[in-house]
């Protein structure tokens, strides 16, 4: 492990540096929340901040040991411990000012002071009736997002606590993410739905089935709304690109992969959409790339076009019969390597506008699309730019630093690690945890995101 941080790692400032927190109307008030406010600004962008400037840095972690812990990112040193008393902790989030952690348990999500010395939460947001899954705050903290295994997604308002949406799902919900136009949310369930839902209108505008009977464990949305992300539980990723109309979101299919051949627990788009995360039961977190102009893609690519050609010259000079190159066995059979028969095999995406599934709800076939992420040609995935394989355990959740170039990574062997994705090298690890670490929380923005 390397024993300083590089000169260019700009996100790693010693929290005891850092500047007072910007005030927002995320803080607790007595006032009543107004239902006006749940409605979007679907023209607010969320702009990606520059990593040049001086910025304080927030992370933590919690699992298992009833523990929530803050790090000094730079030293590695655990500079605040919360007691969780009443249960585990399944999920972190940092308010997008900085200045509250919403940590979710079991059955509530505490919300606790970040800059104050006060072990209690100011705020207990009860309601869900079994494990919470998935949380996610407002672009400006008015209101919080919380998915359950109870089979509800519900929104808060986070100055007074009520409970403001109630979304049914039929099964266990296992993650919720908030589209970047703060009008849309996005669900996944252990039934195997993804579901779209819309604020505004209170009502499931997509009904996504990757897999039947397959549960999705996770679900991201790029920074800047154009793609969304399922992960399930064998390990299959898909990508959907989601175009905004002034009517509804399209969502269309651009590819699917299997990333882990094990439990994948984890997938995260990372700010510059630009790179996919992925953790398993594997014992591994790896980074996948999404750019179309990545240079070892465009030479691999290149190279598989040109000892295609010469195989078909090959083969024809071979016999004037031959009209077509049979594929080597080890080739994929298309792009996604799924949509040959059989019927299963096919049936991966079907997409409803109604709030029911159907049994004979309409399928739309993936297809090879121009504008989509460059496709591994020899193995039919997106081309993997990095394994992070030293864990020693089930890997749970992950968070990209600012400027994407770094990764923290928690796990089951009780440490959490932060890695240089360019070198996939691991510049700091954080130990004190004595069970499982499941759920981080990074943020390292200049200004409020």
């Amino acid at each position: 492990m390397a024993e300083s941080a590089p000169a260019s790692f700009l996100f790693l400032q010693d929290l005891k540096t850092d500047s007072s927190p910007l005030e927002s109307d995320c803080a607790v008030a007595s006032s009543s929340a107004d239902s006006d406010e749940l409605r979007p600004n679907i023209s607010r962008p969320v702009p990606l901040l520059s990593t040049r400037s001086k910025m304080s840095v927030i992370l933590c972690t919690a699992g298992y040991d009833h523990t929530i812990r803050f790090w000094e990112a730079l030293s590695g040193i655990c500079s605040r411990t919360i007691q969780h008393p009443d249960s585990q902790v399944n999920r972190l989030c940092i308010t997008p000012d900085k200045r509250y952690l919403a940590a979710a348990g079991h059955n509530n999500v505490k919300l606790y002071d970040i800059k104050s010395t006060n072990p209690n939460p100011v705020m207990t947001f009860d309601g869900h009736t079994n494990n919470i899954t998935g949380v996610a705050f407002h672009c400006e903290g008015k209101w919080m997002v919380t998915s359950s295994e109870d089979g509800t997604v519900k929104v808060w308002d986070t100055r007074t606590g009520s409970l403001q949406r109630n979304y049914v799902h039929r099964a266990a919900v296992n993650d919720v993410v908030i589209h970047p136009n703060q009008g849309e949310l996005i669900s996944g369930d252990r039934a195997g739905m993804v579901r779209v839902w819309d604020l505004g209108e209170s009502v499931c505008t997509h009904q996504l089935i990757p897999e039947d009977d397959t549960s999705v464990h996770s679900v991201s949305v790029a920074s800047d709304g154009s793609l969304l992300c399922a992960g399930n539980k064998k390990g299959n990723v898909y990508i959907w690109r989601m175009v905004q109309t002034e009517e509804a979101t399209r969502i269309i299919p651009i590819c699917t992969f299997q990333a882990h051949k094990d439990y994948l627990t984890r997938v995260l788009l990372s700010p510059d959409v630009k790179h996919l995360a992925t953790c398993s039961a594997d014992h591994t977190a790896k980074v996948w790339n999404l750019d179309p102009e990545y240079g070892p893609a465009k030479t691999a690519i290149a190279d598989w076009e040109t000892k295609k050609a010469q195989g078909a010259t090959a083969e024809n000079n071979g016999s004037d019969a031959a009209s077509t190159v049979s594929k080597p066995e080890n080739q994929p059979r298309d792009l996604l390597r799924i949509f040959d028969t059989p019927i299963q095999d096919r049936d991966l995406l079907r997409i409803s506008n109604d709030t029911i599934p159907r049994e004979e709800s309409p399928q739309a076939t993936f297809t090879a699309q121009p504008d989509g992420p460059p496709m591994d040609p020899a193995n039919g995935t997106l081309f993997l730019e990095t394994t992070l394989a030293n864990h020693q355990r089930w890997v749970w959740d992950c968070a990209f630093s600012a400027d994407s170039a770094y990764l923290v990574t928690v796990s089951s062997d009780h440490y959490a690690r932060l890695w240089e994705l360019s070198s996939g090298q691991i510049i700091r690890q954080y130990s004190g945890h004595h069970r499982g670490a499941v759920c981080v929380a990074l943020n390292d923005y200049s200004e409020p995101r």
